[in-house]
């Protein structure tokens, strides 16, 4: 197959999926998502992501399906229905079904998995950037499914010719990317905004601090502010799509560049787990 979806126990290639009208997601996009890549059917990093998963739906009182280990399980066995044996793959929940009403639906949530062909940038090529003030909701630590801001920014950055839009808060509080982690390097040591609920922990952004911390360079979680990104010696974008990249140029102008030894040891450092991760032991079903 070349793609897969499923959705409350149904399977099928994605264009071909049908979702009831009634779901709560067309209605108030009222649930939580997750995802991650797969390398040869091995999926990276998966029990970060499902315990960040259902952290997220506890936090909307929303009733999982199944238990952490069967959706893993659940997730193993899609991966392997695949041709190609890199992936990305995504999952997310719903509230359920019922007539529109602004209050709970009744009975279990609805559960969306959706694998499509991807493979993992190696983060060589250098990305730009623009910067939009942060006018998002003040939940940003659940990966909900209502995106319409992080959509908005996305589509600017697109507009300008960049790979990311970096949003700040009023008073220029850097929080996070529309759709990834943004971090800097600074005086050889790393700067990252805390995980309250102004951003999304990422799981890459965890992977990113262990990485620095296993290469001896010091970690910082902190806010910083629109003139330190902007004079940092390098600004890191992490997200689970293309674990770290560096920018060389934001709001259109030239930016990092000024510690390219360091970035270069984090980046490697960051493919290498992902590779060594994500090695082959047998496509099964």
């Amino acid at each position: 197959m070349q793609t897969l979806g499923y959705y409350d126990g149904h399977y099928d290639e994605i264009d071909r999926m049908t979702i009831p009208m009634n779901d709560r997601v067309h209605w108030f996009g009222d649930g939580v998502y997750d995802a991650g890549p797969a390398r040869h059917y091995q999926i990276f990093a998966l029990d970060e992501h499902v315990d960040r998963f259902y952290r997220s739906a506890d936090k909307l009182d929303i009733r999982m399906p199944m238990e952490k280990e069967d959706l893993k399980a659940l997730l193993r066995e899609m991966v392997c229905k695949l041709d190609a044996d890199s992936q990305f793959v995504y999952y997310q929940v719903t509230r359920g079904a019922g007539p529109r009403t602004h209050t709970f639906s009744e009975g279990p949530a609805k559960l969306w998995i959706m694998l499509t062909p991807q493979t993992m940038a190696d983060g060589r090529t250098p990305i730009q950037l623009i910067t939009a003030e942060d006018t998002r909701f003040f939940h940003c630590d659940i990966k909900t499914l209502n995106l319409i801001p992080s959509v908005m920014a996305s589509e600017r950055a697109k507009q300008a010719g960049c790979g990311e839009c970096v949003l700040y808060r009023p008073g220029g509080r850097v929080t996070e990317c529309a759709h990834s982690n943004v971090s800097i390097l600074q005086d050889g040591a790393l700067y990252t905004a805390p995980t309250d609920n102004l951003i999304l922990p990422g799981i890459t952004r965890a992977h990113l601090i262990r990485a620095c911390e296993t290469l001896g360079i010091p970690v910082h979680e902190e806010a910083f502010s629109l003139d330190a990104l902007y004079a940092a010696d390098e600004i890191l974008v992490t997200s689970s799509s293309k674990l770290c990249v560096r920018a060389d140029r934001i709001d259109g102008k030239t930016a990092g560049g000024r510690d390219p030894e360091t970035f270069e040891k984090i980046r490697r450092f960051m493919l290498d787990e992902f590779l060594e991760m994500t090695e082959p032991w047998g496509k099964t079903i």
